[in-house]
């Protein structure tokens, strides 16, 4: 079955305390998005790479994809939305049906070539898939209503991460929907559906880079 992968990367740097955005800060010697590419491209060779970009920085990312001396890897742009959920919306236009589509942060370059596959073969047996780890931390509970805070366990959680993969059926269909602010990811547009989400194991290393200390500990995890 054909694949796609939907990168989206519309990130300003306001956390990362930097006037380029994120995505195209350099980690390793180019930038963070460049390795996100790469890490589908060399999953799936013959994956088509949609690339959802802010209107305003796509000038800048076509010229610093030239910049660098590296293999080039070929992907569309689209122009972002005003939220995540219409960058996506605009990025299905360029999806045919009957295949699987992988939605994925342009931040998070570390997500593993196992990940990347598991997501896959399970949506396409399945229909969806989210990666997702296990919580190390104890979690607490905290009620802004009355500012009271209790014990939870933390075995009922799960850390969600990228890519998120579904049928081009199915995608297609949930974001038809309006938008609705309770939209935090891909799965919860589908959800709203009715479907089962179908969890996959994640990689514990594939971070959403949004500070500066996320670069170091992404580099330290490279090396």
């Amino acid at each position: 079955m054909h694949k796609y992968a939907i990168i989206v990367a519309g990130g300003k740097g306001e956390r990362m305390g930097a006037k380029t955005p994120k995505q195209f800060l350099e980690l390793a010697g180019k930038p963070i998005l460049m390795h996100t590419l790469e890490k589908f491209k060399e999953t799936i060779p013959n994956i088509e790479i949609i690339l959802a970009l802010p209107e305003n920085q796509i000038d800048f990312w076509q010229g610093l994809f030239h910049e660098y001396k590296v293999p080039k890897v070929k992907h569309q742009i689209v122009k972002g939305g005003e939220t995540r959920f219409h960058s996506v919306q605009n990025a299905l236009k360029l999806v045919k049906e009957n295949s699987i589509v992988a939605i994925h942060d342009g931040v998070r370059p570390l997500v593993s070539k196992q990940t990347i596959e598991t997501c896959f073969a399970e949506a396409e047996k399945k229909g969806n898939a989210i990666p997702v780890v296990e919580v190390v931390d104890s979690l607490r509970h905290y009620s802004k209503q009355d500012k009271t805070n209790e014990a939870v366990s933390r075995t009922c959680y799960k850390i969600v991460q990228t890519p998120q993969c579904f049928t081009s059926e199915l995608i297609l269909k949930a974001y038809k929907q309006d938008f609705d602010k309770l939209f935090t990811d891909d799965a919860t547009v589908v959800e709203r559906l009715g479907e089962t989400i179908n969890l996959v194991k994640g990689n514990r290393s594939n971070i959403k880079i949004t500070t500066a200390e996320d670069i170091l500990v992404a580099e330290a995890s490279m090396k």
